[in-house]
């Protein structure tokens, strides 16, 4: 098998194998409005937050509203500097490039769905000209190519020409998202990050949102973060998932891993609390208080909810524990058996029992 090539004197060359973006210990502290005139408290929204996003994957990103999953997204499309860490987009730092290159290039791979398509576009605007705005901004081809590129966009998400001179209050919710998914493919970027696309849509319709990611994917070879607290969507439509509490990301793995492999507590209580029509798993209620992002607790964060937790889970947040498949955990009692391999924080393994 052929090594992949040394890309260690030219960092603007990376590996096939090499991630879209990946995040290396990231943290991200906002300054809060409690603690007084001469104190601010720091909101921890993210805390040593390591993920990879590769080439035609699915990442889903779950947990609870306010675990950091929105802010991880602003980190990945780099709307967010993190007060600690490392962005890299094809292996080069992120917040290194100058900041044209990471406007033109950087800004042009990434395309970003919004929740809510009511607010998201512009409510003055005719889809035209909404579908073209990127083309105009970032002067892809002449008028005229611009134009064929706005049909080729409608297109792709399934709607009719007659669409674009329509005003977004003139169009469903469904259409308004198929628009909105639209104009994030404008400009043919390589990854995508859906945050909640489908939340804000009736039912009926979330499904042909869905099939229409998954379709696009297909397509057009697109890597995607797809963003949601319903754990059963994320199931369907996700390769790999993680799982976020309180700014930490808790598990990670194969959609199948983590959903059928279990292996955090609230991973556990996520997934019984998420109907699902093929499984009724017994309904894990939490108890405890709920920790505040300005003073989380020490050890693992989720040990004041956790129906496992003991003195080893307030020293110190429990090192990766992962199996040779990929699937990572931090738990000090996780739940199943099984043989494991703990990776400690600076990327060397030993084996576990």
């Amino acid at each position: 098998m052929t090594a992949p090539e040394d890309t260690t004197m030219d960092p603007t060359k990376a590996p096939a194998t090499e991630p879209l973006v990946r995040l290396d210990r990231i943290h991200v502290r906002h300054k809060a409005r409690s603690g007084g005139i001469l104190r601010r408290d720091a909101v921890h929204a993210l805390t040593d937050a390591s993920l990879e996003v590769r080439r035609g994957e699915i990442l889903g990103l779950v947990g609870e509203s306010g675990c950091g999953k929105s802010t991880l997204a602003r980190v990945v499309t780099g709307l967010q500097r993190p007060t600690e860490g490392r962005v890299y987009f094809k292996g080069r730092d992120l917040w290194e490039m100058p900041a044209a290159e990471r406007r033109d290039d950087f800004g042009a791979s990434v395309g970003v769905i919004f929740q809510d398509p009511s607010t998201a576009l512009n409510p003055r605007l005719p889809v035209r000209r909404i579908l073209r705005d990127p083309l105009d901004v970032h002067r892809r081809g002449t008028r005229t190519e611009r134009e064929r590129r706005v049909g080729e966009l409608l297109d792709l998400v399934g709607l009719p020409g007659h669409t674009l001179e329509a005003l977004p209050g003139q169009l469903s919710g469904g259409q308004r998202q198929r628009v909105a998914i639209a104009r994030a493919l404008a400009l043919e970027p390589e990854l995508i990050v859906a945050d909640e696309p489908t939340s804000a849509l009736d039912v009926s319709v979330r499904a042909q949102i869905l099939n229409l990611l998954v379709d696009l994917r297909a397509r057009l070879g697109l890597g995607m973060v797809f963003i949601s607290h319903d754990v059963q969507t994320v199931r369907y439509l996700a390769d790999r998932i993680a799982v976020l509490y309180l700014g930490r990301v808790v598990e990670e793995g194969g959609a199948g891993q983590v959903t059928g492999g279990t292996r955090h507590p609230y991973t556990e209580a996520l997934l019984s609390a998420t109907p699902s029509l093929l499984e009724r798993p017994e309904r894990i209620v939490l108890h405890g208080p709920v920790p505040s992002a300005t003073n989380p607790p020490s050890g693992c964060p989720f040990r004041t909810r956790c129906w496992k937790a003991d003195d080893a889970c307030a020293t110190a947040f429990p090192e990766a524990t992962a199996t040779p498949e990929g699937h990572r955990w931090h738990c000090v009692h996780p739940q199943g058996t099984g043989e494991s391999v703990t990776v400690s924080l600076s990327g060397s393994a030993a084996s576990a029992p």
